[in-house]
């Protein structure tokens, strides 16, 4: 019998490669399995995290209101302070010409009056009552300087109390601004998840299309747009109303119950600039939703955005503010 030779026989893997390569295979396993993913977040868990964020978002407003009004008070204790300055102020310059006068007859050999300097003639007391007169206004003069001393004193503190005080309501209220800046982020981050757990009733085909619903209820419009004009009303303040339905043939979706106008005025006016704000909030809302609520295209200042191109494209003017959707966002769904 032939002896195979080494070069004939199989190598054999060293045992220490083989538990190296079974260890290598099980991390590349653990490694490619999908992470399991955390529980999606009820509605109503959200909505309890949005009422608290809310409540602490209220709360920073009224500190900030609160802080407004004693920097208004701040303020108040400061000019009243310049004030009590500005009054001080011209009395002791009023002081200090009398005084100045006084200085100078003195100098002159006078007393204020034109009062002449007694001779060595005269009566040695009536000498010395004058130089007591004289020191006594004197005396009175150094008690005014020092009231006003005192005044002066007295305002410097309140204006440095008051710049103090100033400032630091001023970080304050700065502080606050962020931290409602701050809730109010946490706030649209909530309710775009609350929106992330609706989609579109019906069937969207691979196009990226839905097959199109019969419109129901008192209100003649389908499931898809009454969903997208709910989400729009629990977001959104629509005060001018909300039209959907109408029965004239005008080519849209307004007779197949499939668009709605969200108006933003009444009457054919112009809306406020606020009131054009919102308007654009709503579309913006709508284009970020579109694709998961079957939203076709929108409407609004006189432009039309389509979600095939996903872009906006000025229309033509039909002659009118309500004609031209500067009134209402008009939104229509597939």
């Amino acid at each position: 019998m032939a002896v195979a030779s080494s070069a004939d026989r199989p190598a054999r893997t060293p045992r220490t490669w083989r538990g190296t390569s079974a260890a290598l295979a099980v991390v590349l396993l653990l490694a490619a399995a999908p992470a399991q993913a955390d529980p999606k977040p009820t509605v109503k868990q959200l909505k309890k995290e949005l009422a608290a964020l809310q409540k602490d978002s209220d709360k920073l407003i009224t500190e900030y209101y609160n802080s407004r009004i004693a920097r208004e008070k701040a303020e108040k204790a400061e000019k009243a302070a310049r004030d009590k300055l500005a009054a001080a102020q011209e009395v002791y310059d009023r002081q200090s010409t009398e005084l100045r006068a006084m200085a100078l007859a003195k100098y002159m050999g006078g007393e204020p009056g034109q009062i002449a300097l007694l001779s060595s003639s005269q009566d040695p007391s009536a000498l010395l009552g004058r130089m007591a007169l004289t020191q006594h206004l004197i005396d009175v003069q150094d008690a005014r300087l020092r009231g006003y001393a005192a005044v002066r004193n007295t305002h410097r503190q309140a204006k440095d109390e008051a710049a103090a005080r100033a400032g630091e309501l001023e970080e304050t209220v700065e502080d606050l601004e962020e931290r409602k800046a701050k809730a109010e982020k946490q706030i649209e981050r909530i309710k775009d998840k609350i929106d992330q757990l609706y989609t579109a009733p019906g069937v969207r085909r691979p196009d990226g299309t839905w097959v199109p619903q019969l419109p129901e209820g008192s209100d003649h419009i389908t499931p898809r747009m009454r969903l997208v004009k709910q989400l729009i009303q629990e977001r959104f303040e629509v005060p001018y109303g909300i039209g959907c339905y109408r029965a004239i043939q005008d080519g849209g979706e307004h007779p197949l119950g499939r668009a709605c106008d969200f108006m933003l005025s009444r009457g054919g006016a112009m809306p406020s600039a606020d009131e054009l704000k919102r308007g654009d909030q709503i579309a913006a809302w709508a284009i970020k939703n579109a694709k998961r609520l079957g939203i076709m295209y929108i409407i609004f200042r006189q432009r039309i955005w389509h979600v095939r191109t996903g872009s906006w494209r000025t229309m033509s003017d039909r002659g009118g503010t309500t004609a031209n959707h500067y009134d209402h966002p008009h939104i229509s769904v597939y």
